[in-house]
């Protein structure tokens, strides 16, 4: 195996940052990892998703454990408010299986995977270069390690991004995304939303964004919370409040009453706003650096690809190192293989954000057929697991013969 005996060095401890570790440790190299915060990262709590089958493969594979907490679902339902009322109307359902899970809990299980790596907490790096003789350095305030590889799995302000793509910068979207969880109490009063989350995930279309509502896993045993993203213009320059706190305006204004009942008045666990940018690098590894994750692209959220990618990322890194003869095949037939798939999510985040929040069509005159129609045309021959059903005669079925998805008052 080309990783036996290697020196990698890891920039970034997160999500991407561990499982390339793991990768790397499983293809017999030396693995270090650098993670510049010193908090408790699996502290953080809002939601993601993965598709089934990458899970399935996952714990397959040894990085995952098949035990830790999921929250799957089948199926997608696609919801918007009726118009001139305060109830919603089902537009559609979609065979679209999802796996959430909660980010802290995905991150415990890989750094708990990651057991046999040097793990650095609170040491940010602050540059990384080519050594003369080969490989490359490796710098924090106090300390100048080399390596054979140095992947860099540290976001979208990679610093190991700036060795290997200087030119490469975010592209503004020009709208935001609000994140946010809610305990399953705050759906105490809306049983029919409770339902609905239950057995699937809900896109809520809504003039200039929609919003998208899904359970993931809670701290305890089989605990539950509710998580969102809602995409929208930000905040005009007249608010005055936080910017996170706007959010219940757009619900107020948007949604179903149920549904603007639960964000504009429930007690969030987690709330946080975020600019929507994207950008992705032409060729992802040249030796001796090589990008995974949000370093390599960051794709708009519409295509719930960020977690995603940041582990087929690893899963390519282990197979390449274990088939090359040597490093520097390896990074180049990595290259080969991830290259292309960033850019092709970052053409599919600007189609979706295009079609979803810039220009939003009339929700509330489409029904299965018409939301069908919309994602073939969006989608532009692209595969996304989201839209799974397109694929088997669209798995679109009718919504219910009643008007309203809940008894929400007028």
């Amino acid at each position: 195996m080309a990783g036996t005996g290697l020196r990698i060095g890891v920039v970034g401890g997160s999500v991407a940052g561990c499982a390339m570790a793991i990768a790397g440790a499983r293809a017999g190299a030396d693995v270090t990892v650098y993670e510049r915060s010193g908090g408790a990262l699996e502290d953080r709590g809002f939601g993601i998703v993965v598709p089934p089958p990458l899970h399935a493969e996952l714990v397959a594979a040894g990085y995952l454990d098949a035990g830790m907490p999921t929250a799957p679902v089948p199926s997608r339902i696609w919801l918007t408010r009726e118009r001139g009322q305060r109830r919603a109307r089902e537009l559609a359902r979609q065979d679209s299986a999802v796996t959430p899970c909660h980010w802290g809990l995905l991150w415990r299980t890989l750094r708990a995977k990651a057991d046999g790596v040097t793990y650095h907490r609170g040491r940010p790096v602050t540059e990384v270069l080519r050594h003369p003789s080969g490989g490359a350095v490796i710098r924090t305030a106090d300390s100048r390690e080399r390596y054979d590889i140095v992947v860099g799995a540290d976001g979208p302000r990679s610093v190991t991004r700036a060795a290997l793509a200087p030119a490469v910068r975010p592209v503004p979207a020009g709208y935001v995304v609000w994140r946010g969880t809610l305990p399953l109490d705050a759906l105490a009063g809306h049983p029919h939303v409770l339902e609905l989350v239950r057995s699937a995930w809900i896109t809520l279309g809504f003039r200039g964004g929609h919003g998208v509502f899904y359970l993931i896993p809670g701290a305890g045993e089989g605990a539950r919370l509710l998580a969102y993203a809602v995409y929208g213009p930000p905040p005009p320059p007249s608010w005055t409040a936080g910017r996170e706190e706007y959010v219940r305006r757009v619900a107020e204004e948007h949604f179903p009453a149920d549904w603007a009942e639960v964000v504009g008045r429930g007690a969030h666990t987690s709330l946080t706003c975020h600019d929507i940018a994207d950008f992705h690098v032409p060729r992802v590894a040249e030796a001796p650096f090589l990008l995974a994750g949000d370093a390599a692209s960051v794709t708009r959220p519409h295509t719930a690809s960020g977690a995603t990618k940041a582990l087929q990322d690893a899963l390519c890194l282990e197979r390449v190192l274990r088939s090359s003869s040597s490093a520097a095949e390896a990074l180049r037939r990595y290259a080969d293989e991830r290259s292309g798939e960033g850019a092709r999510l970052v053409a599919l985040g600007r189609r979706l954000g295009h079609a979803m929040v810039e220009r939003t069509p009339d929700w509330a005159a489409m029904g299965p057929a018409e939301v069908a129609e919309w994602s073939r045309a969006t989608l532009d021959g692209a595969g996304s697991y989201l839209y799974g059903g397109l694929q088997r005669n669209d798995g679109l079925r009718a919504a219910p013969a009643r008007a309203s998805t809940d008894q929400s008052p007028q």
